[in-house]
């Protein structure tokens, strides 16, 4: 999107890095004599997958609360074994819960203990993590978020940063061109950046009534995308 003004007032400068970036911000007060021009541009790259982030839901139900964590626990120490064996790294569990399920009148008490379990695993784990740990009792697992290598970020802002810039430009150029102005001068950058990705898997049904092997090849790669908002000063 491109606007189009008149102004003779001086314009402050403001450039905001993009997130994950710490913030920063420089303001000059610039005089643009000419025709004011608002550019939007906007950028997106694919990235490598580097890990895989998972997270599973783990659940007991026993006729008391003693014993549904007690069913808990033991089926934590199987899943940390099976993980463990998968090399998964920034293994996180959390406390456990527990609570009475509602019971039609005259059954048994029911009480469902529960904790999440979450990590890191190479892609080349992703059938592994399905097969080995997403089929075991009480495990609910959740669709996988790839990830790319957070070293390249900075390669990856930069790149993203210019492919953006382009595109801006190349619109305020156009516009320029179309009222007869040729010279184009930055006044004003604004970047806001994020990280989309997309899920691996719908459900565990799926997986069980498939019977089909998931390629980590197949995952849709994490992507960063950029929009950035400059203010040009066209002049003849």
């Amino acid at each position: 999107m491109v606007r189009l003004s008149l102004a003779l007032a001086p314009l402050p400068l403001l450039i905001a890095l993009p997130a994950p970036s710490p913030a920063a911000q420089v303001q000059l007060q610039l005089r643009c004599e000419g025709t004011v021009l608002e550019a939007r541009g906007e950028a997106t790259i694919k990235r490598r997958i580097d890990k895989l982030a998972f997270s599973l839901a783990l659940e007991a139900v026993a006729p008391s609360s003693k014993a549904a964590l007690g069913v808990l626990q033991e089926r934590l120490g199987v899943v940390r074994t099976r993980l463990n064996a998968l090399a998964v790294q920034d293994l996180r569990v959390t406390s456990p819960s527990v609570w009475n399920r509602y019971v039609s009148a005259g059954k048994p008490a029911e009480f469902e203990a529960s904790s999440r379990v979450s990590g890191q695993l190479a892609p080349s784990q992703l059938q592994s993590l399905i097969s080995q740990v997403g089929g075991l009792p009480g495990v609910r697992l959740e669709p996988v978020d790839p990830q790319a290598d957070k070293t390249s970020d900075g390669a990856a802002n930069r790149q993203l940063a210019q492919a953006a810039y382009g595109d801006a430009l190349r619109q305020a150029q156009d516009l320029a061109a179309a009222v007869g102005l040729s010279s184009l001068r930055p006044l004003q950058l604004q970047l806001n950046g994020g990280v989309r990705v997309g899920p691996m898997v719908e459900s565990m049904a799926m997986m069980r009534r498939t019977e089909s092997r998931f390629d980590p090849r197949e995952l849709p790669e994490p992507s960063d995308r950029l929009n950035l908002e400059v203010t040009f000063c066209a002049t003849p």
